[in-house]
């Protein structure tokens, strides 16, 4: 018995040593882009590029600011101030919480980081799980957000369950045995396919995963954290949806037609009635990395919102 008490101890401290090993080599692969802001004691990772309105950047679960500063950030730089934030576990920002932070509390740190470069009042653009957080900034806090500009988002209820993956990752037990063994041992090739596949029936722009630093989302701060934000949209989402009468923004909604991860016909084709003044940009054969496979589409939303905003 104490023999083998002795392997599963040595085995946990491997594992743990592989872990960290392979975490310190993603943070030298791809170091922090941009600043670091406290904001009420929490470190928040935030690029600034460009100049001309405000027009604030979300990336979707298990991104980070790499997702937007691959083309669409220096393409908008061009005639915008544009702020490409980490979510909260994600990146460079610190997590809020250990039980994964809610829509509102990611939107309430967003909006005052934003505030602390000086933009109160900006555009406010994000790609799925961001965009159900640009919906929440919106939602409550409509005097401050100038337009609004959901991207394939996440924003209304659906009945699949929680795959398994997220399931087992968001549980205690996964989260205390399953996430460091991710960590030290899953190759990168596998994360490089998942980015793959969540293009499709795209395929990802040249440059991309070597760009977006897909190992930074295999470091166990993110993995818990990213699982815990996914296991807990749903019920938010819920409570979100009545909040949405709310938004006073002007708001431009971006959803390919050919998107399986967050389907349009569940979620902007609702969410378009559901947001006056709304309109929805359908983009046939597009999936679900729409700011990359229909980049020019997403840009002009933006353009269209920021005039509808006066901007």
């Amino acid at each position: 018995m104490i023999y083998i008490a002795f392997a599963i101890a040595v085995f946990v401290a491997v594992v743990q040593i592989a872990a960290s090993m392979r975490e310190a080599q993603a943070v030298r692969d791809f170091p922090p882009e941009g600043q670091f802001l406290d904001v009420d004691g929490t470190q928040v990772h935030v690029v600034v590029m460009g100049s001309g309105p405000d027009l604030v950047l979300i990336h979707g679960a298990s991104g980070n600011t790499r997702d937007m500063t691959f083309s669409l950030a220096p393409r908008l730089a061009e005639r915008y101030r544009v702020i490409v934030f980490d979510r909260p576990g994600l990146g460079y920002t610190e997590r809020l919480n250990s039980t994964g932070a809610t829509l509102q509390q990611q939107a309430r740190l967003l909006r005052a980081a934003a505030r602390q470069l000086g933009a109160k009042r900006p555009i406010v653009m994000g790609q799925s799980y961001g965009g159900a957080v640009a919906l929440a900034w919106a939602a409550h806090y409509p005097g401050d957000v100038a337009a609004l500009v959901p991207v394939a988002a996440a924003s209304n209820s659906w009945d699949a369950p929680l795959s398994t993956f997220y399931s087992v990752t968001s549980s205690r037990l996964g989260q205390a045995l399953v996430v460091p063994l991710i960590t030290a041992f899953v190759p990168n090739s596998v994360v490089k396919d998942a980015v793959e596949a969540v293009f499709e029936p795209q395929n990802a722009p040249e440059g991309y995963a070597d760009h977006v630093g897909a190992p930074l989302t295999l470091r166990r701060v993110s993995l818990r954290a990213n699982a815990n934000q996914r296991a807990n949209i749903l019920n938010e989402i819920r409570e979100l949806i009545p909040l949405y009468k709310n938004i006073i923004a002007p708001t431009e909604i971006v959803h390919g037609i050919a998107d399986t991860t967050v389907g349009l016909q569940i979620h902007s084709a609702n969410l378009v009635d559901q947001i006056d003044g709304a309109t929805l940009t359908r983009l046939p054969g597009i999936g679900h990395m729409t700011h990359h496979a229909a980049q020019d589409a997403v840009v002009a939303a933006i353009d269209r919102a920021a005039r509808r905003a006066g901007l």
